[in-house]
């Protein structure tokens, strides 16, 4: 009889508990896993944010590169941490495309979605020498060069992804391109500037210097609005091309992970998204545009994303 009074006394006992250590996030320093090593863009944007949003946690944000497995070693890292707040994920679409390659078996569900940050605006992009001077012409380019044109991609990652959509909405038959595979970016930059390959897709930040220096031509932004740092380059949209295609950057925790964290981590990085130096650096310096999404909202983006990449999967073929 003891027992049975005493259990629920020490049941609300803990919930007071652990009500207080939410209340009290959070009292130690949160380890984020970016997924990728140093340098690139998504460890450069998740530094820049977390260091301000360590400025309204009270308490610092330590980034962890843990690169491998296509990106799925800090993923899993983190989908299998305790879900107390204190180890996060920093990541982008990868998440669901490593699903659907059948590289791991779990997609954006096996998080909690704390909120999205940031979108790189990625561009369909020609050599200088190359005829084609817009997006609109690739179409016909391809229809007077049957099987001849080349267009680069990494196997099962977000470019391929973005022709696999391009040639759906631009009305291009997948049977009469060539789609040549490289290790990463790097190297599509080299095989372009080589003019091995006819057009690849890249962005800003990964192609911003051979803009400016002439050496690569934007063909289109695949996006509703035009970039302030490419103003007189059109939208995909205005050449009659319905697609917008973006690598969407934004925080996960465990699964379980309590709503008060959350909600607090999501305060804490929407309040660095509005510092001006943080906008200022993700709009110029990395091409990117700022979209706060937290809790919900992101939940539903997600939704939206996987959605639009599961139809695209359809067309593409994994062993290649």
């Amino acid at each position: 009889m003891m027992r049975n009074k005493l259990t629920p006394i020490i049941a609300t006992l803990g919930l007071a508990i652990a009500g207080s250590a939410q209340a009290d996030y959070p009292e130690k320093d949160i380890r984020l896993i970016i997924p990728y090593g140093p340098g690139g863009a998504t460890d450069i944007i998740f530094r820049l944010i977390s260091k301000e949003a360590e400025e309204h946690l009270g308490e610092s944000v330590v980034p962890v590169n843990m690169a491998g497995a296509g990106a799925t070693l800090g993923s899993r890292n983190v989908k299998d941490a305790d879900p107390d707040g204190y180890t996060l994920l920093g990541s982008h679409d990868t998440i669901a495309l490593s699903k659907l390659a059948g590289t791991v078996d779990y997609s954006y569900d096996a998080f909690e979605p704390v909120t999205l940050l940031t979108q790189t605006i990625n561009l369909p992009v020609a050599h200088a020498n190359h005829p084609v001077k817009s997006a609109e012409e690739i179409a016909d380019y391809v229809s007077e060069n049957p099987g001849e044109v080349r267009f680069s991609m990494i196997p099962s990652s977000t470019d391929h992804f973005f022709w696999v959509q391009f040639f759906d909405a631009a009305g291009i038959d997948m049977a009469d391109v060539r789609l040549v595979g490289y290790p990463d970016t790097g190297e599509q930059v080299s095989a372009l500037l080589a003019e091995e390959i006819d057009f690849a897709m890249f962005n800003l930040p990964s192609a911003g210097a051979f803009f400016e220096d002439g050496s690569f031509t934007p063909l289109g932004v695949a996006h509703p609005e035009r970039l302030d740092s490419l103003p007189d380059i059109p939208t995909l949209r205005e050449q009659g091309i319905e697609m917008d295609h973006s690598t969407s950057r934004g925080l996960f925790a465990p699964k379980g992970t309590p709503q008060e964290v959350l909600d607090t981590l999501a305060d804490a990085y929407g309040k660095a998204l509005e510092d001006d130096e943080v906008r200022s650096r993700i709009e110029n310096d990395f091409g990117s545009v700022v979209r706060y999404l937290p809790g919900e909202e992101y939940q539903a983006f997600l939704e939206e994303n996987e959605a639009a990449l599961t139809a695209a999967a359809e067309n593409i073929d994994f062993q290649n």
